[in-house]
Parts: structure tokens; sequence; C-alpha cells
């Protein structure tokens, strides 16, 4: 009986100090493959004229290379604000980014995206109109769990001669 007690207690000891090397090791693999869901608080800023903004919803994913760098997709859509007697509606915004990581401890990393965006308004009455522009912003990182961290960040996504489109984003990240 003894035998088999210090067995289980020997086996159970060895399966949890794997299970805390895993863990501790989880970050460690690359490439490692993420998805995010989040609120995007956007801005739409005609030079010379009103801006319009709403709250819309962001999907992203991306492949983390290593610990300092990944590449990162994003398809926003959704909110609509009104100007004068024209209403204007964020279609879908879509970005592909380069991702700078900067760990600053195990579970904070502060990030600079760079890429190319496009995106599709519509303006009632007015018609559609579609335009497309390098992209820039900064962001951070918070791991609250092993696979999950909360983030936010602000990202220049068009910034055009006669009008500039922005968002500050605030979500939800897993990675696997």
């Amino acid at each position: 009986m003894r035998f088999l007690v210090a067995a289980s207690a020997a086996a159970l000891l060895a399966a949890g100090s794997f299970a805390t090397t895993a863990q501790a090791n989880q970050h460690g693999f690359y490439p490692q493959g993420y998805v995010g869901g989040d609120a995007m608080f956007w801005d739409l800023d005609p030079k010379g004229s009103s801006s319009v903004n709403d709250v819309g919803l962001r999907l992203r994913g991306g492949v983390q290379l290593n610990e300092f760098f990944a590449v990162e997709g994003h398809l926003g859509t959704g909110g609509s604000d009104r100007v004068g007697g024209t209403k204007v509606e964020l279609d879908y915004v879509v970005g592909g980014f380069a991702k700078g990581i900067l760990p600053i401890s195990q579970e904070f990393r502060l990030y600079g995206l760079l890429g190319y965006s496009e995106a599709r308004f519509d303006f009632s009455p007015g018609g559609r109109d579609r335009e497309s522009d390098f992209s820039y912003g900064a962001g951070a990182e918070f791991e609250v769990a092993p696979n999950l961290s909360v983030g936010a960040d602000y990202i220049r996504y068009l910034d055009k001669s006669d009008f500039n489109f922005d968002a500050a984003s605030v979500g939800l990240r897993y990675h696997f």
C-alpha cells in the first residue's frame, strides 16, 4: 500500500512538473498563430469639415514568427454617423501588417504595426468611396491567462491629403 501511495505521489509530482515546464515553454515555440476580436472606435476626419465616428467590430489574426515579429491581418466593419444631411457608414476596413513586438515582461508586450489597408464607406446620399493607403499604429497587450490576452491599439488606417481614417481598438486575443 505504501508503495502504491509513494508511486502515485511521484507520478503526480512528475506530471505536475512536466505540465509546469510545458506551460512555461509554451511561448517559446514558433510560429504561433492567434485570432482576436475587438471593439473598434473609428473616426473619419475630412480636412476642413466635421468628423464622423462610431463603434464597429474588428477581427484580427496572425502568426507570431518569433518573440519580436509577427504578421497580422485585420477585418473591421460596422458603425455609422451623420454629419449635416449625410449619413456615413463604414462598410469595411481590411489591412495587412508587419508587427514589431517589444516584450516588457512575460505577460506584457508593446508593439508597432506597419502595413497597407483599404476601407470603403457608404455616403447617403452620395454613393460609395473606397480608398487604400499605407497604415501604421501602436498598441499593448497583457496576458491574463496562458492563451488569452487583452489589448488595445491605435491605428491610422488611411492618411490621405483630404481626410484621415483612424481607429482605437480594445479586445481579446487567443493564441494557439
